[in-house]
């Protein structure tokens, strides 16, 4: 295993590929990633070491030799790169944490689109499954990390789990049962978490319980109705990074950004409508322009 003394941390190689082409997760004293587009492969891993005094998990990715040699190598050697014989990743020994950082990043990155016809994912049942994911990996979560926390992961979906339970598929099934267990063991409570483990635990309840079905796609035309006049000054296309954003909100589309400039009295006003997924769909804004005075939102 090669060691690379990078930006004041020990790694198993250069960094890797810019987000959003990288799925990382945290664990106890390091961080791992991921090109998602490699095939999957232990050698493919990378490493950085924020504490290996905290990584207890190393010896189950590079045996219990390897633990030790490079729990040495990394305390006792100053700086430059590490050259360690002889320490390997053990086949499979990454599988699992690969597919939960696999999941963080469609939590992160999916890039939903309407318009290029890429589904939306189901925050809830994806939350549910990175929960199980992390729950059965917590020996790699002795301490608190940014990918460890199994009900904040649940907490914000009970009643969406529950409208679930309404499918005939049953892997979701399977899959809601398990989270509700799971929220019961990590001390999630209140009455929308009670009301799912009592519809898990009896069918009966499930008839009576709404689909809860919508539609999590709105194209923001924006509350502002203004038609676009033949007046309009300027107007055009343009894309918006979706990597550069948060997911969920803006179509991953190229030319989903509509813009015009109109005349507005003395002034003049932009008006901006970008296409975006989810329930949550932001207006369109209108920024007003009036000669000697600075831009602002208009109503």
């Amino acid at each position: 295993m090669r060691l690379v003394a990078e930006s004041g941390l020990w790694t198993t190689g250069p960094a890797q590929r810019a987000a959003p082409l990288t799925a990382v997760l945290e664990v106890s004293g390091a961080v791992l990633s991921w090109t998602i587009d490699d095939p999957p492969d232990d050698t493919a891993t990378h490493i950085a070491f924020t504490d290996v005094s905290r990584a207890d998990w190393l010896w189950r990715v590079v045996g219990e030799t390897g633990h030790v040699a490079l729990a040495s190598a990394l305390t006792t050697h100053p700086d430059g790169d590490l050259e360690l014989t002889g320490v390997d990743v053990v086949s499979g020994s990454t599988t699992p944490l690969r597919r939960l950082a696999l999941g963080h990043w469609l939590r992160r990155w999916w890039p939903a689109s309407q318009r290029d016809g890429i589904a939306g994912l189901d925050r809830a049942l994806l939350d549910a499954e990175v929960a199980l994911l992390t729950a059965g990996a917590q020996v790699f979560f002795t301490d608190d990390t940014l990918d460890s926390d199994v009900a904040a992961l649940l907490a914000p979906h009970p009643a969406t789990l529950l409208s679930h339970l309404r499918t005939d598929d049953r892997r979701v099934l399977e899959l809601v049962g398990a989270a509700a267990r799971l929220a019961d063991v990590a001390g999630i409570d209140g009455s929308d978490w009670a009301e799912l483990s009592a519809a898990v635990d009896d069918s009966a309840v499930i008839a009576t319980l709404p689909s809860g079905r919508r539609d999590d796609y709105a194209l923001a035309a924006g509350t502002d109705a203004a038609p676009r006049g033949a007046a309009s000054i300027g107007r055009g296309v343009a894309s918006i990074n979706w990597g550069a954003v948060p997911p969920g909100i803006f179509d991953a589309a190229e030319d989903t950004v509509d813009w015009s400039v109109e005349p507005a009295g003395p002034g003049v006003v932009a008006v901006i409508r970008a296409a975006v997924v989810g329930p949550d769909a932001p207006p369109a804004s209108r920024y007003g322009c009036t000669p000697g005075r600075s831009a602002a939102p208009g109503p």
